[in-house]
């Protein structure tokens, strides 16, 4: 507009008025004074603005040359989360990405944040740090990944948005290591917000939809909440590894391409075998078995599970990580159960002991109530059950299998009665159990089965197998299973195998 005025004003004719001179002069400055900017940017900050003193800065910012391995400094890089009042008026280096910045005057915030721990941190004009080193940090694009010396400080009141509250970060040096596009598909404060805040008071959506997490994986999984839970599933795995094989169990890796259906169902995905046709393993279940019979004893597998499920609910089943194992029992299915309960009580105080941050982490974007958990674990009948959904206005029979809004409901039951968001349910319907689970022998509607359930949901199922090839023929028949698919199976028991059951 500035500019317009002036060339108005010469197309008239006239002589340019004082106004329009000062006008003049004042944009004149404002180009110089951006084009010194961006060159500034470009010398990787390390000149001064133009008629400046010498920066008092320089050599201490700018852009680092690609890490190419040519040499390797003698420079330890301290961990956002060891960060704390312990290391106060120390001078340390640190690596993370810039988070947020926020420049004000002669200063400049901004928050550091490696995998869920954060930092924040303050540059600000001094004797040692100049204007044009405060301006370059300010101009550092998002999610790019910085090396930053300062000294540590301790606040006066808590960080609230950082995980490391009481200390913060005063700059004297700042490098780029690896820097960001300028423009991000999705921001990593927004992909990390909490539920409650999702919502503005007019109404608009603030967070983000979950086709752009997805086509945008990596940035997503950047966020607090996603690198906590991957720890967290990592924590879940080695607890389940640790548990069992404190207790003998040995760790087998069965097959995943098969030549027959494992469950016996429909729900398979078929894959061209060379010149003829394979499945993709729906459980490894026969194979944990058949390492019963070969004397294992005990045994357990972290694999994938493919179940041909077109399924729209939000437990999506067609590909995914399962944790399994089978035991030899002496006489009564129980002993497993015992395990079973043990194992899991292992897990929950793994978890509460070793990811206190990673729970908290997920916790301040999903808040939940804390997770409640009886040693030893409870366990309950399924009539039990029945007849607590029933109490409360639930019709269903006594053979009839739990639909998934009847296990939320019954979850809630069980918390309120007895304080718990974990629970064996035992001795299922044997109609709705597979051919391979051992009916019950003081009443043959029900099975030596079993489920267990996390708030309303259920997490594992289970089951005395039958172990004696002639019955097992009778169960396959009665369930109309092609004997000719299983026979490996049923033979496997033809030579003797143990009593045993698992999940």
């Amino acid at each position: 507009m500035e500019n317009k005025d002036v060339n108005n004003e010469a197309k008239s004719g006239e002589n340019p008025s004082k106004k329009a001179l000062k006008k003049q002069q004042k944009a004149a400055e404002k180009a110089a004074k951006k084009s010194e900017r961006a060159d500034n940017v470009r010398n990787d900050g390390n000149a001064g603005d133009a008629g400046d003193e010498e920066d008092v800065s320089k050599g201490l910012y700018g852009l680092l040359p690609m890490i190419q391995s040519v040499d390797r400094p003698k420079r330890q890089l301290i961990a956002v989360k060891d960060v704390d009042k312990a290391l106060d008026n120390q001078s340390i280096w640190l690596r993370g990405r810039l988070h947020t910045s926020r420049a004000k005057g002669k200063q400049c915030f901004f928050v550091l944040r490696q995998q869920h721990y954060s930092i924040q941190c303050l540059a600000a004009v001094s004797q040692t740090t100049s204007k044009s080193m405060v301006k370059f940090i300010a101009s550092v694009n998002k999610e790019s990944i910085i090396d930053v010396e300062g000294v540590v400080r301790s606040v006066p009141t808590p960080i609230e948005s950082c995980s490391q509250r009481e200390v913060e970060i005063h700059v004297n040096q700042l490098f780029v290591v690896s820097s960001s596009e300028p423009k991000l598909p999705l921001q990593i404060e927004d992909a990390a917000r909490p539920e409650a805040e999702c919502e503005s008071a007019d109404g608009l959506a603030i967070g983000v939809n979950q086709d752009t997490r997805l086509n945008n994986r990596v940035l997503d999984l950047r966020t607090p909440t996603s690198q906590a839970i991957f720890r967290i599933e990592a924590g879940v795995g080695k607890l389940f590894r640790d548990s069992l094989e404190g207790r003998g169990f040995v760790e087998i890796h069965t097959p995943k391409i098969i030549s027959a259906a494992s469950e016996g169902g429909a729900n398979v995905f078929e894959v061209t075998y060379f010149k003829g046709s394979a499945y993709l393993a729906q459980s490894p279940q026969l194979y944990k078995q058949m390492a019963i019979a070969a004397d294992f004893n005990r045994v357990y597998t972290v694999g994938a599970v493919f179940r041909a499920e077109d399924s729209n609910t939000h437990r999506h089943l067609c590909e995914f990580v399962g944790l399994d194992f089978e035991m030899a029992f002496e006489y009564h299915y129980h002993e497993v159960l015992d395990v079973i309960g043990s194992l899991f009580v292992d897990i929950f105080k793994g978890l509460e002991s070793r990811y206190k941050d990673e729970i908290a982490a997920v916790g301040r974007q999903f808040p939940a109530e804390p997770f409640r958990f009886l040693e030893p674990t409870l366990r309950l009948e399924f009539a039990e059950g029945v007849e607590m959904l029933r109490e409360v206005g639930v019709e269903m029979g006594s053979e009839d299998d739990l639909t998934t809004a009847n296990e939320k409901l019954l979850g809630k039951l069980v918390k309120d009665k007895y304080d718990t968001d974990f629970y064996i349910l035992d001795k299922f319907p044997l109609a709705v159990r597979p051919f391979y689970t051992m009916p019950d022998p003081s009443n043959q509607k029900y099975s030596n089965s079993y489920d267990l359930f996390m708030r309303g949901e259920e997490i594992m199922s289970g089951a005395q197998r039958v172990h004696d090839p002639q019955f097992l023929v009778e169960r396959a028949t009665h369930h109309a299973i092609d004997l000719n698919g299983i026979k490996g199976y049923i033979d496997s028991f033809r030579y003797g195998c143990p009593p045993h059951a698992g999940g």
